[in-house]
Parts: C-alpha cells; structure tokens; sequence
C-alpha cells in the first residue's frame, strides 16, 4: 500500500522518549497510515545488530526504507524536512497535535482502559477478567497498581492486578478466579528488604511489614510463579515505565494508542 509507512522507535532503554517524539512528527502526516514497532533495551552490540538486520530485512520485504527514531535527538523540528522528503508530503506545521483529541477512538480505549484497570485493582472484581490483556499478580505492595494504571493510561491495555497471599502459599496453586487466565498472567516480585521499607512506611511496626514475614511471603509467590509457569519479572531496582515496557514485549501485547 503507497501510503502505509513502517517505523521503528528504537531506545536503549524504554522506548518511550523515542514513541513521543516520534508520533509527535509523525502527527503532522496525518494521510499516511504508519506500522509502528517499538524496540527497547538496544543496549549491547549484539542487539544492535539484531535490530538493523530486523530493519534491513523489513525494507527488503517492502520495497522501501522505514523511518527509524532513536531517542537520541537533540532538535526534533530538524527531522521534519527529512521527513517530508522521504514521505513526498508535506507536513501541515501544526503545533500540538499529539495533544489533541485527534483521533476519538483511541481516546475512548484509553478511557476503557483506566475504567477496567480501576475496577480490577488488587482482585476488587473478577468479572470480566477474560476481557483483561494482562493481569499482574504478586505479594501485597510489589508495584502492581502503578505498573497496571500505567498500562492503561500510555498502552491503553486492559490490565488487571491480584493480589498472592499466604492462604495461596499453604495450597501452592493458583486462585481459583485466576487459574483458568494463566495465559494472561505476569508476575512480579522484589526484594524483601525493600518490601519491608514500602509496609512499614503503611503499617509501622506489623506482622504484615516484618522482615520475616516479607521473606517468607516473596519466597512463596516465587515458588508458586515457577511451578505454574507464570513468568515474572524483579520490580526492585526498576521503574515504572521500564517495568510495564518490560511487561508488553515480553508478554507479546499490542500498544493500543499512541
């Protein structure tokens, strides 16, 4: 098709800066159709590589070059002429236009989206679960909250969270109301000792906040992840927008607004 364009947002870390400004620009060529693929953590020269044979390979098969971003950018208005030349458009110079409610569609699926993360928060509701993209489990205060609303808010990806607790650790398996969506799950865990600074600053001085009780409770979900084959990710030393990046390449999921 002439004018559908593929792009790649490749980052060394989370994509993100290279996703805004490059939909930013992008913008401005509101005629073309663009195939956007994200590519974060091109950190090694071993991914380097992986990534030009993947953009190499990709205008082979199309017959045309894709546009690459980098977040590497100093001036990003600078990359408009390049742009306009390779695409043969010109661009409509509108200030803003990655701020506005352009496109209705995926203003409403970000809106369904905090809807249903919010109604899905800490196993509040388990109905409608199957129509949940992803959902996050792991111990009391692990960072599934923030890591499912930031799903929602910048993927636009119906994200549940629940809730592993001792009653789960003494069966080893699996809720109930979640064991028949393993295929969704995504786990996370932490370090105990960082669990226990994030209780006590919650609950000074409890059972729920000790240093035991931390331990024996990270201990157990990571048992009770690994024997149901849930994969899981350390949310310690990791932001939220790293986590939840991590979260939609590793569990194969589709950005659902830009």
């Amino acid at each position: 098709m002439p004018d559908r364009r593929t792009v790649f947002f490749v980052s060394d870390r989370t994509g993100i800066t290279a996703e805004m400004l490059g939909n930013s620009l992008l913008s401005q060529f509101d005629t073309l159709d663009f195939q956007r693929k994200t590519i974060p953590f091109v950190d090694t020269p071993e991914r380097i590589d992986e990534v030009l044979k993947r953009i190499d390979d990709t205008a082979a098969a199309e017959g045309r070059r894709p546009l690459v971003f980098s977040s590497i950018v100093d001036e990003a208005m600078s990359i408009l002429a390049p742009l306009e030349s390779e695409l043969g458009v010109k661009s409509s110079h509108a200030a803003g236009r990655t701020h506005g409610i352009a496109n209705a569609a995926q203003y409403f699926a970000r809106m369904e989206a905090i809807n249903f993360t919010q109604a899905h928060d800490d196993g509040a509701s388990t109905r409608d679960l199957a129509k949940a993209q992803v959902i996050l489990i792991g111990v009391s205060r692990c960072g599934k909250t923030p890591t499912s609303l930031y799903l929602a808010l910048q993927f636009g990806i119906l994200a549940a969270n629940f809730p592993l607790t001792p009653d789960d650790f003494v069966d080893k398996r699996l809720p109930g109301s979640i064991r028949h969506y393993k295929d969704k799950l995504f786990g996370l865990t932490i370090d105990p000792d960082r669990l226990t600074q994030i209780r006590e600053a919650r609950r000074p001085g409890s059972q729920y906040a000790s240093l035991v009780n931390c331990r024996y409770e990270v201990r157990e979900a990571q048992l009770l992840m690994q024997l149901e084959g849930v994969p899981a990710l350390d949310a310690t030393s990791r932001s939220i927008e790293e986590i939840a990046t991590t979260i939609v390449h590793r569990a194969g999921l589709q950005r659902q607004i830009y």
